[in-house]
């Protein structure tokens, strides 16, 4: 029986003896869980003040992470989980943004927030690794867990940062009702059963280990595996894969790549994975990833906001991400809200009419379900319009109807009047084998629109070779001479956000202007690639005086 709450899944697990939550260090049985997140809900009850009821959780994933979203579900309170690769200015006014009453840490994220001014006394903040914390939590068990009488289905359960790849991130309401229904959805969708061992690698500040692994766990008594790293490490993937025996597991693109650029053993196809589910992953990473481990990979899209926009399709071709969930999921043009053109693909799967086949994925019914972000009416209204929830990413549907993902919305770049996709540029990017990841992004022209730069992570600078890079992408047929990178920059250490996406909003503010390696086209024929030195980069610069263009330098 499908139950309408948070809070009524887990009374479900009162009792359950099966494991609910796995460490390295430790096991708790479901019934253990409830329990432990009960006594955190009563502690947080008998702390809670006026005002939102709100508690900000500054942790990796850990056992008390799951606790706390347990204790938040039965007291009524909303979880926000505190991205902890934040720092500064922008933590301080993200905390203050969303009204936490109430910030549950451990010594290391007190000392990110120490200094800041967050508005709360030193009583309003939980050490979990204080001594005295395990007392106050002894003190609120009882022999018999009740959810409070409030909890409803429309209760607010979940303040979700948006990634902030392109922009700066955004609250977004979740309620008890609304990660009910996708824990039963996903259940479905991607085969959760009971005797499922989940590994949770992604942050649990994040939709994706919330929504496509903690909840449906949640609704089959499965059971919950945390890593020894407490967030996600290639090195330590398959070590604690094999640990727990795990068969299901979350990822996102770049973290699937770094998993993949790890040497191969002979024994990696030795162990229980049966399937995982994500975003954005590479083609190639997937099907080296089906090669190495043998476990099925569910490439999905979806966001914090909203999902149920794609059904499965095992016909659906590579880069699919299956068909349109039903009748009201559409791709339109922006300005005239009239549907794009199918794309019509040549053999490579390239898109021959991106300007009439790419536009923006929508839900003409999307409207009722999506719940809004906190406190922020502008970007409500910018989802929202003409009674559609518009989704912020680009897709195309094929002439077989099946629908591809483009990019986000602030992907797209015009190169001499013509659109091109920094998501399509960014898988062929990664079929280079030195190339770990990547991030595709808009500069100025000095003269007029935008020119592609490319942001590369490799294993080692040296072993970079520009003259070997530009070959390689000559021999990629569906890399069109409008996509192909005119600046080139190499890293070792890409920035990323807290869910391991590509930061790319912070590399298109540098510009050209970093430390690392930058590499400019030069030629006609092919690209060919010259380092940029100081003087190079003050030479283009000029050129943007030169035509009065000098206000899209940021300067």
């Amino acid at each position: 029986m499908e139950r309408a709450t948070i809070a009524e899944m887990l009374m479900d697990r009162l009792g359950d003896a099966h494991l609910g939550v796995r460490t390295h260090e430790r096991d708790w049985t479901w019934d253990e869980t409830v329990r432990e997140s009960a006594a955190r809900g009563a502690m947080a009850a008998a702390l809670r003040i006026d005002g939102p009821f709100h508690i900000g959780v500054l942790l990796e994933n850990t056992p008390e992470f799951l606790f706390w979203l347990g204790g938040a579900a039965m007291s009524g309170a909303a979880i926000v989980g505190i991205n902890p690769t934040r720092r500064g200015a922008e933590l301080e006014a993200e905390v203050r943004y969303v009204d936490c009453q109430l910030i549950v840490t451990d010594t290391a994220g007190m000392a990110q927030l120490r200094g800041l001014d967050l508005g709360l006394a030193e009583d309003r903040f939980l050490l979990v690794d204080d001594p005295a914390y395990a007392e106050r939590v002894a003190a609120h068990r009882v022999a018999d867990p009740v959810p409070a009488a409030e909890v409803s289905e429309s209760t607010l359960f979940l303040l979700l940062f948006t990634s902030g790849t392109t922009g700066m991130s955004k609250a977004v309401r979740c309620s008890q009702g609304r990660l009910a229904r996708l824990a039963y959805a996903n259940t479905v969708k991607y085969g959760h059963v009971r005797e499922d061992v989940d590994y949770c690698c992604m942050p649990l500040f994040h939709g994706n280990a919330l929504m496509a692994l903690w909840a449906p766990a949640l609704a089959n008594g499965a059971t919950v595996c945390l890593p020894r790293a407490r967030k996600f490490s290639a090195t330590g993937f398959m070590p604690d894969v094999k640990f727990f025996g795990a068969t299901f597991f979350t990822y996102v693109g770049k973290a699937l790549s770094y998993l993949m650029a790890t040497p191969e053993r002979a024994d990696d196809i030795d162990n229980a994975l049966v399937r995982g589910f994500g975003t954005e992953a590479s083609p190639e990473d997937k099907s080296e990833f089906v090669r190495r481990f043998g476990a099925e990979l569910f490439e999905g899209y979806g966001s914090s906001e909203g999902a149920g926009s794609v059904k499965l399709d095992p016909e659906a071709p590579e880069g699919a991400l299956g068909r349109p969930a039903h009748d009201e999921i559409a791709v339109v043009d922006p300005d005239t809200r009239i549907e794009c053109a199918r794309a019509k693909l040549d053999e490579h799967g390239r898109v021959l009419n991106p300007d009439e086949a790419i536009g923006e994925m929508i839900d003409k019914g999307g409207a009722k379900r999506f719940e809004g972000y906190y406190k922020n009416e502008q970007a409500i209204a910018d989802r929202i319009k003409h009674g559609w929830y518009w989704t912020g990413d680009l897709g195309y549907i094929d002439e077989a109807g099946f629908i591809y993902f483009a990019g986000r919305k602030g992907d797209w770049i015009r190169v001499d009047g013509e659109n091109t996709s920094a998501l399509m540029i960014e898988r062929v990017l990664r079929r280079h084998p030195k190339v770990i990841a990547t991030g595709v992004y808009a500069v100025p022209d000095p003269r007029s629109g935008d020119q592609v730069m490319a942001a590369i992570e490799v294993a080692d600078h040296t072993d970079f070779d520009p003259a070997e890079f530009a070959e390689f992408l000559g021999t990629q047929d569906d890399l069109g001479t409008k996509s192909a990178p005119r600046f080139v920059r190499v890293s070792t250490n890409l920035p990323v956000t807290g869910s391991n996406k590509v930061l790319k909003r912070e590399l298109q503010a540098e510009l050209w202007r970093t430390d690392e390696p930058v590499f400019r086209w030069e030629g006609r024929g092919g690209p060919s690639y010259r380092p940029m030195s100081d003087d190079d980069k003050r030479r283009l610069e000029s050129e943007f005086q030169a035509s009065g263009r000098e206000r899209f330098l940021g300067v």
